[in-house]
């Protein structure tokens, strides 16, 4: 599959039922999980929490190939906390987030460097840019 801009290199499809208290489904079936609204403490996870793991992911990824415009690879120890706050306001319900990143044993401005490389290639950061308020902290 194409679109106008790009070769599609991969589709993630899921099917999901009743919301926020309801059953996501990949259709590979590697993703099989029941939800549940934040705070709830009923059994499952929840759409942030979901969100939160992926741009997570993605970022470490992203800061990897970042790491290699410096010749150098990711520490051993490398991790992002990301935190997505589920905001209600005025207009509604509105997402915030904080990636804290820890790059240990990396000079702090080759790290922080890396972080705004990252953001500009991680696809998640990229979606969000301009409409999350997003913070990104070295840790």
């Amino acid at each position: 599959m194409e679109t106008q801009h790009a070769k599609v290199s991969y589709i993630a499809s899921t099917h999901t039922t009743g919301g926020r208290i309801g059953e996501s489904r990949s259709s590979d079936g590697q993703l099989d999980i029941r939800l549940s609204s934040p705070g709830s403490n009923r059994e499952g996870t929840n759409p942030e929490q979901l969100f939160a793991s992926g741009w997570s992911a993605c970022f470490i990824g992203a800061l990897g190939k970042a790491a290699s415009n410096f010749n150098t690879k990711l520490p051993e120890g490398h991790y992002v906390d990301a935190e997505i706050d589920l905001v209600q306001g005025q207009d509604g319900y509105s997402l915030e987030a904080r990636l804290n990143i820890s790059l240990p044993g990396i000079e702090p401005d080759v790290a922080r460097q890396m972080i705004d490389m990252a953001q500009d290639t991680c696809p998640y950061s990229k979606a969000v840019k301009g409409n999350v308020k997003t913070v990104y902290n070295l840790i």
